[in-house]
Formats: structure tokens, sequence, C-alpha cells
């Protein structure tokens, strides 16, 4: 496709979610990204224009990039679906399922993906009982956050009220998750194909938000250290995970390989980063994909969910 034939895009950005900062790092280099390639690209931050601006600058899609609430819950896709401007990544439904990790992990267990045990906890909780009936150490976060923002590793029920009170700060449903001793993987999922696995490690408790976005000692393995065999079984595997709450276009898998080699999935995200940290354009440039031409491939699969007529 000729990039002129997207029309004009909006590159939506920053948003009002927790994970704003890093939003708008990945959105500054999708849009220089698409600039590149010479698509008519502008920048959209939502928390400083209001949504009725898409259609009255005439916008013909968008590349959601929005990190977190409010951009990766749903709800801009449900704007996007009314104004009927194809968009980028999963749908409404998808995109709610995949950001609620209590309910995703609920039909994931329904379909026999393999997701660590774990139970909601609330401020009244018995918490020496959580801690019993899950082992520790174990992993507290808020159901409807991303970038482990919120998260704690718990090692003593006794920790356990403070981990409570700092996810409830950034939810009101919070997790209490057996933690998976083993190997962090993440899988990049680009249309219907899984990109090769990264393999991540840190000497922090656990990949949290400066592990993520500002330690200079985090360690992206690719390849990952899997046989190759072994490796394509979790491949499938995550496209099934992605696949089973309904998501499409692109995004990301997470998990954890227990010292037996077995998987066990903790989440997907819709709108993954796309920082010079990241991990998507990573594993797609060890699959000979550059990052403009990534960017590109998924602006190619915008859509609408319900395939209704562009309006305005």
């Amino acid at each position: 496709m000729n990039p002129r034939d997207f029309g004009k895009v909006a590159v939506l950005m920053g948003g009002r979610s927790a994970e704003r900062a890093v939003s708008l790092k990945s959105g500054e280099r999708v849009l220089a990204a698409l600039k590149a390639k010479g698509v008519d690209a502008h920048a959209f931050d939502p928390k400083e224009r209001g949504i009725e601006a898409l259609v009255g600058e005439h916008f013909d899609r968008a590349f959601v990039i929005l990190h977190g609430r409010y951009g990766e819950d749903g709800t801009i896709q449900g704007a996007l679906e009314l104004l009927s401007i194809p968009y980028t990544g999963s749908g409404v439904l998808a995109s709610a399922l995949a950001m609620d990790k209590w309910h995703a992990k609920l039909v994931w267990q329904s379909c026999g993906i393999p997701t660590p045990r774990s139970e909601l906890l609330g401020r009244d909780s018995d918490m020496q009982a959580v801690a019993t009936r899950l082992g520790l150490p174990l992993m507290v976060k808020p159901a409807n956050e991303g970038s482990s923002i919120g998260m704690t590793k718990v090692k003593s029920a006794r920790e356990l009220p403070e981990a409570y009170t700092l996810a409830a700060n950034y939810d009101r449903v919070v997790i209490a998750e057996a933690f998976v001793d083993g190997v962090e993987l993440t899988a990049g999922i680009l249309g219907d194909q899984a990109l090769p696995l990264i393999k991540l490690e840190t000497p922090r408790e656990f990949y949290d938000y400066e592990a993520k976005y500002e330690a200079a000692d985090t360690r992206y393995l690719i390849p990952c250290g899997l046989p190759p065999d072994a490796e394509r079984i979790v491949q499938d595997e995550a496209l099934f995970a992605f696949n089973t709450l309904g998501c499409s276009g692109w995004g990301r898998v997470d998990l954890m390989l227990d010292r037996s080699g077995k998987p066990y999935f903790l989440e997907v995200n819709t709108s993954p980063g796309m920082t010079d940290h990241s991990l998507v354009p990573m594993a797609a440039r060890h699959a000979g994909l550059s990052f403009e031409d990534l960017c590109l491939r998924i602006l190619a699969s915008a859509r609408l969910e319900k395939g209704a007529d562009r309006v305005g």
C-alpha cells in the first residue's frame, strides 16, 4: 500500500493514565517512523484535545499508542467505533478484557490455558490465609494497570497489607497471584504471527517499571535460549492465549516458564510500548522488520470492529 493511501492519520498518544509518560515516548517514535515512511501522520493527545476533533480535523484512521486506562481498556476503541474511524489493535471487548487481568485469567482458566493461581485481595482479607493458600513469595498487582505500576513481590504475609494498599491506589480490584519461579518470556504478536521470544533478566526483584524503562542492567536475550522446537510451541501457545481473549492486530503476551518448562501466562498487552527499550520492536527487528516497517504494518491493520463506513 502507498503510504499516502492511509489518508490523514492520528497517532493517539499521552492520555490520562498512569502510563502517560511512556505513551508519549512511544507515540513520538511511532509518529517519526510514520512520517519517515511518507504517512500524513499527526500527534493527537486525548488529554489535551476533545475526541470530537478527530472528526472535525477529518482523520481517516488512528494509530492507538495509548497505554493503560482510557486508551488500552476499550474506552478509546469504543469512541473510535462511534466515530467510524478505523484504528489499530484490538477491538472494544478484547481491549477491555485484556486490560482486566482478573477476568482475562478467568477466561484462560475456562479454556485450559495455564495461568498462575490467584485470588482477589481486599482490605478485610485474611492475609495469612491468602499467603498459605497461594504460597510465598507472591505478586500483588492492580487488575487494571500496566507497566508493573502498583505491583509488589511479597515474601511474607506481614508485607501483604502494604502491598494491597499500594495496588489499591491504582485500582479497586487487586489480585494476589502465586509467584512462578522460572524464566520470564515475552511474545510479540503481529497479525497472526508470534514474533521471536525474548527472555528478560533483571537483578531487581522482578521486571518492574524501572527495569522496563530506566535501568541499564536489564538484559534482553534474543534468541531466548530455548531449542527451536520448544520456542515454536511456546509461540503457538502465546498466540492461542492472545486469540482466546479476542485480541487482534498486534500486541504482546507476557509469561513465565517454570523450572519444568511449563508456560504460565500472565497478561496480554494490546497496545504495548514502542520506546527504545520496548520489546515488540526488538523482536520485530530480530525477525528482519525495521521499526518503520513495523509501524507501517501495524497501521495497515487498522480497522473497525463492526465494519462500519467512515463518517464525516
